[in-house]
């Protein structure tokens, strides 16, 4: 029959594209975004996110500071970056398009709730015109204006749910839209809305029939003439997870431990965005991992103390003022020289900041916030792939020099997902954890504080063993006993040993591997989670024939050792950080080079656009 014969539909292929979904902080736009991104990555496509979310716990609707936003970049060859600007942008109400129009590509896709522009809401964000209806707007951009809030309560209308509940089922109206646009089945989507609402049946119906409502209406209507392919990407074969920078951290910490043997404990107090941490581990209980909710982070610190005195893999999680509260303790665990992990997923500071937001602020304190001479070491992952790594290796050496380890993450890696090979634990380094059980002083007393030749690590007992009484504390120890001591010279020399142990965690360092030719003229250095934008940058500066390489830092201290003879290399030395020149200084005060920084903190990530301007101005 002629009425049943589908519309003919353009299909487009594309290499790469860049959605974001924006909306009020009750529309569901992170869980759009989180399953879009599942379902890109099922498809085999490369993903890189960008979670962004209002500071207030609940911003008053409709306005700028209320808006939440996800973006994907997804792509059918490697992307390390979310992108700079969307082609696609999904708003929800006048603010979501009054905070995110301006970062839209010309020509780009605008899909917009006609419901939403009312009166009132255009009026709450300074809109003098609907949007709606501006020709202007209309033909500057593809512009679909949906009734999405609409055709959701028409699906829903014998569904029995209250209104309030119908309109917040208007984001898998959105889903179901987004994802016949890019060729997306729904079968995954509707799966994982049976097992989500697996005990309110009457939400799982009205949430799968909105998909399927919002999959069937872009097929139908002829406003959408064409839809995209993005084809698989040639990752590397294996399988692969999507996860989160906070969960792949997880997953490296419970792997150090049952690598090793050890019986990991972790103790934090909640704390934005660090908490996702504590939610991960929790769910590994099965594992042996024990997690604990102090009462603040001062309790948690210390808990993790003991916890190692006991001998367990003690670790703990922080944000912003966090990590000023537990710098105490810190200096405490430097002292006693026990193996503890502090995860510091940094966040727009000073004070409580911008909670939500991402900056790399952290650096100077992690390496020097301590009263004292209190040397330890520093780590920083860079990419949520990479947390699973460097957790990893802050526990393994934590445990090898009896040292406390910061590992910097921040916001952005936290929050944000890719596909991650799932790690193959026959090819994690071994580290086996000896508890000392023999007294190391025969005939004598155990001497607590006697040191390995290599590592310069005091030997690790586990409160309780026979024979093996020792005393831990906050006050300077002799050499070797362990004793109090208030002698001058011993202070003296206990200072030089702590620091010369953080010292010798050179030897573990890699080499470095510079990305890039080797008669660049420009180094581009960072550190942390800018790695992704750098290198998506490196990637620019070749293809327009520029003298670019590109070296990324894990290790913050101690430094690797060929880094001096690194930067010897190139005649400039351009340092991207999301602070004031953190690292910049570091660097300029250990090597003497004039390296030059590109610096803000507007609580987002560097667009790849502006570091290449940066780096062509500097040549």
């Amino acid at each position: 029959m002629e009425g049943n014969k589908k519309r003919p539909i353009r299909q487009e292929q594309l290499a790469s594209v860049v959605i974001r979904f924006a909306g009020d902080s009750g529309d569901g736009i992170q869980l759009t975004g989180s399953q879009f991104t599942d379902e890109s990555a099922l498809v085999g496509n490369d993903v890189v996110t960008l979670p962004n979310f209002p500071a207030e716990i609940r911003a008053p609707a409709g306005t700028i500071a209320g808006v939440s936003g996800f973006q994907i970049h997804f792509s059918s060859s490697d992307i390390y970056s979310p992108g700079d600007r969307p082609d696609v942008l999904v708003a929800l109400n006048p603010a979501a398009l009054k905070l995110n129009l301006k970062d839209l590509k010309l020509g780009g896709i605008l899909i917009l709730n006609e419901d939403a522009f009312t009166p009132k809401a255009l009026s709450r964000v300074g809109f003098a015109n609907n949007p709606c209806q501006d020709e202007k707007l209309l033909s500057s951009y593809r512009t679909f204006v949906v009734p999405i809030t609409q055709l959701t309560k028409e699906a829903l209308v014998e569904s029995g749910l209250s209104a309030r509940e119908v309109e917040r089922c208007k984001n898998f109206f959105v889903l179901g839209l987004t994802l016949w646009l890019f060729g997306r089945p729904t079968d995954m989507t509707s799966k994982w809305i049976e097992t989500k609402f697996k005990n309110k049946s009457e939400l799982a119906s009205a949430n799968a029939k909105v998909l399927q409502a919002g999959y069937s209406y872009a097929e139908a209507t002829e406003i959408f003439d064409v839809s995209y392919c993005v084809p698989p990407a040639p990752l590397e074969p294996g399988r692969y997870r999507n996860l989160s920078g906070s969960a792949l951290t997880a997953y490296g910490l419970v792997s150090a431990a049952q690598k090793s043997g050890l019986p990991l404990f972790f103790a934090s107090y909640p704390i934005t965005p660090a908490s996702e941490l504590l939610h991960e581990l929790a769910r590994f209980k099965k594992y042996g991992v024990i997690t604990f909710q102090a009462e603040d982070e001062i309790a948690a610190m210390c808990a993790i103390i003991g916890a190692s005195y006991g001998g367990a893999l003690a670790l703990t999680c922080c944000s912003g003022p966090g990590f000023s509260l537990k710098a105490e303790a810190l200096g405490l665990a430097v002292m006693a020289e026990l193996p503890l992990v502090v995860v510091n997923v940094q966040r727009a500071g000073p004070s409580t900041g911008l909670p939500t937001k991402t900056e790399q602020s952290d650096l100077l304190q992690a390496i020097y916030g301590r009263h004292g001479e209190a040397p330890l070491c520093v780590l920083a992952a860079s990419s949520p792939s990479n947390s699973f790594k460097m957790a990893y290796e802050a526990c393994r050496i934590a445990t090898k020099y009896m040292t406390p380890v910061i590992l910097l993450s921040d916001g952005y890696i936290a929050m944000g997902s890719e596909p991650w090979k799932i790690a193959d634990p026959d090819e994690l380094s071994l580290f086996e954890v000896a508890f000392t059980e023999v007294n190391n002083n025969p005939g004598g007393r155990f001497l607590a504080y006697k040191r390995d030749e290599a590592t310069l690590a005091r030997p690790w007992v586990k409160a309780g063993t026979k024979d093996l009484a020792h005393r831990i504390g906050g006050l300077e120890k002799e050499n070797e006993t362990g004793d109090v001591s208030y002698d001058a010279n011993n202070h003296h020399l206990m200072c030089q040993l702590r620091a010369e142990k953080i010292n010798r965690i050179a030897q573990e360092i890699p080499p470095l591997s510079v990305e890039g030719p080797s008669d660049a003229e420009l180094l581009l250095l960072g550190w942390g989670g800018t790695e992704g934008i750098l290198r998506e940058a490196l990637k620019v500066c070749q293809a327009n024939k520029l003298p670019v390489a590109r070296l990324h830092l894990h290790y913050l201290n101690p430094l690797p050792s060929d880094l001096k003879e690194v930067l010897g290399r190139f005649k400039h030395i351009l340092i991207p950080e999301l602070n004031f020149g953190q690292l910049r200084t570091l660097i300029r005060d250990k090597y003497l080079v004039d390296a030059r920084g590109l610096n803000r903190l507007t609580g987002e990530i560097f667009k790849v656009e502006e570091v290449v301007r940066a780096v062509q101005e500097m040549l």
